[in-house]
Order: structure tokens, then sequence, then C-alpha cells
């Protein structure tokens, strides 16, 4: 049995247990402390400096992401002391780069935005000269813009150690340095495969859903949890959208460790769901007369069906009539019709398109 012991965050006794980190508790009771280059997904990290802590009996202030716990450790968070160097992280960060929280897609759901707001920075109070670098618009489903980067490194670490498609790494040196693709290749031409798990992990504006763009802030969308239809796994996905139309896809981050894809997502699960925002998707159905398909009522086509169904199965039997499903209709839905092949006509005739 796992044995607990006693910690103590800002005079508070908390319950843990040895292997955690003072973030991880710090976080299972709501206790606000700030991470850039930390996400729970990529583990422990100890470089952006923005989660320091001051700890009873150690010497200067500590990085929580990577400070396990020990029995009786006594941390404060939010000492005047940690505050100003926060507030120098953030401001360097703010005045290094074009971070123009009105303009980007991130606005309301960026890390750095919300740290400034617990800071109360309205501006950074330093002025730094930086080359601007090109927008990469290059790949088909991902925007880079390198100048809204604060160089954490999350993108790289999930590319490399979660989703291992070994992509992304730092290039270059000192003022230079900068996330880069292969060996300093446009997205596109590189060897990512689109997966999107990089979007997912930035904790700011660097890297966005081409085809969110413009499709409204974070705070408009409402987000579904639903599983993938795709293959059978069973990736879980917390779909957004907005008016009833498909925005964007991301691994479901609640209780990651307990699904099946720990959060993370392919390249259908992420951006193969455009085709819900068709203009051209059938939405009545038709019926063949005369050669030529015609729109008709559902009564009237789900008669049609029924009567052909039955005349096929007296005649030639049920081995006779087969059912082909989709990925791009619900499980429940693929279920249903699987229950009514087996179950009411009586064939095991029935395949799904996914394995095509």
């Amino acid at each position: 049995m796992e044995s607990t012991f006693k910690i103590y965050i800002n005079g508070k006794a908390l319950e843990t247990s040895a292997g955690k980190t003072v973030l991880d508790v710090a976080r299972e009771h709501d206790i606000y402390i700030p991470t850039l280059c930390h996400h729970p997904r990529t583990g422990k990290a100890g470089k952006c400096r923005a989660c320091l802590v001051e700890v009873e009996g150690l010497r200067g202030l500590k990085e929580s992401c990577a400070l396990e716990v020990r029995d009786g450790m006594s941390v404060k968070t939010h000492t005047e002391q940690i505050q100003e160097v926060r507030k120098m992280i953030v401001e360097l960060l703010l005045s290094n780069g074009e971070h123009n929280c009105i303009a980007c897609e991130k606005n309301g759901h960026c890390e750095l935005q919300d740290m400034a707001y617990h800071l109360g920075i309205e501006r950074p109070g330093y002025l730094l000269d930086y080359e601007r670098i090109t927008l990469d618009e290059s790949s088909e489903g991902i925007i880079r813009d390198a100048n809204k980067c604060i160089e954490c490194g999350r993108c790289i670490k999930s590319c490399n150690n979660n989703v291992m498609h070994e992509v992304l790494d730092f290039g270059w040196r000192s003022d230079h340095m900068r996330v880069i693709c292969d060996d300093d290749k446009p997205m596109g031409e590189s060897t990512c495969v689109q997966c999107g798990e990089c979007v997912q992990v930035c904790p700011v504006g660097a890297l966005t859903f081409r085809y969110a763009k413009g499709k409204g802030p974070y705070w408009e969308l409402d987000k579904t949890k639903v599983i993938c239809t795709y293959c059978g796994v069973g990736c879980s996905i917390d779909m957004f959208t907005k008016d009833n139309k498909f925005v964007y896809s991301l691994g479901t981050e609640e209780n990651w460790q307990d699904q099946t894809n720990k959060g993370m997502l392919c390249v259908k699960g992420r951006f193969g769901f455009d085709f819900l925002n068709r203009e051209d998707r059938l939405d009545t159905p038709l019926i063949r007369k005369n050669g030529k398909l015609e729109k008709a009522g559902w009564d009237e086509a789900l008669d049609l069906v029924a009567s052909r169904f039955t005349d096929i199965k007296a005649e030639h039997g049920p081995g006779s009539i087969g059912f082909f499903t989709s990925a791009r209709i619900s499980n429940e839905e693929n279920y249903a019709l699987m229950r009514f092949a087996r179950g009411v006509v009586g064939t095991n005739n029935i395949d799904h398109c996914a394995r095509l």
C-alpha cells in the first residue's frame, strides 16, 4: 500500500505521497502556480522558472515542476520575491517577440496572457530589439509564428517523446535560437505528419490550426467530448464547435492518463472532421427514379428500403443482403446498424469503411 505523508503549502497541510512534485500537489488542491514550459503530458522541465516557489530550509527559489515532495516540506508560492521574479520573466517574454493578444487565435486561452493578468502586467517594462521571422504557412493544417514563440520546448518534447515523430528541435544558438523542423525546413516541406500534437501543447499563439483561424475566440466555442469514429482504438476527442459548425479537435486532456489515446490524436482524428461543414453534404434521402437520383421524404425512403429488404430476403434469404457502415457517422449509429443487420435482417454481412 502506498505510504502517505503531509506537506504544507502556504501554511495548509496537504496529504500526498512520494514521487509527486510540488506542482502536482498544488494542482491537485487547486493552488495556482503558473507554468510555461511544464505540461502534464510532457513532464518535468524546470526551464522557464515561472513556477518558482520558496521552500523552508532550502537556499534560493526552486522549480516546483521538478522538485519532489518530502515529508514535512513547507512551501510558499506567492511571496514578494517570487512575484517579482515571475513579473520579470513575463515582462522579458512579452518584450521579445510579437504578443499582440487582441488579434491572436490564443486570446483567452494563452498561458502567458494568464500569467500577465495574475501579475497585473498591462505592458512590458523592457524594450528589446528582435529580428522578425517570416510566418510559416507552408503546411496544410498548422500555422507557425516564431515571433510568438517563447521557446518553452513543450512542442519539442511532445513531438519527440509522446508521438515520437522526431521532427521538432531547437536550432541555432544564442538570441538566434528557435524551434525548427528537421534541418530548418518549412513545416510543409519537412517530415511532419500533421498530427497537431505540437499545437495542442503550445502555451501561446506560436502554433495554431489553419482552418480555425478567424472562426471565433476560445470563449465563443462549445466543447463536446466525443469518441473518434475512424478506427477501433476509441480515442477521446474534445470537439470544439461554434453555431453547430466544427472548428477544431483536441485530444481530451482531462484524466488523460485514463484515456486510450493519452491526450494524443492522429491526423484523421485531428483534421478529419472538416466534412461536417461541407455545403454539399446530403441532408435528405435520395431515391433513384428513371435512372436519376431525386430528393425524397424520410417516410417515402424508409418505406421503400423496408419493402425491398423484405422482398429480397423472402426470395434470396438474409445472406443475400449486406451492410456497409461509415467512419463519418457516430459509434452509436454504427452499433445500431450492426444490431439491425444481425438481429432484424439476420445477416452477418456487415463491414466498415475504416478497413479500406
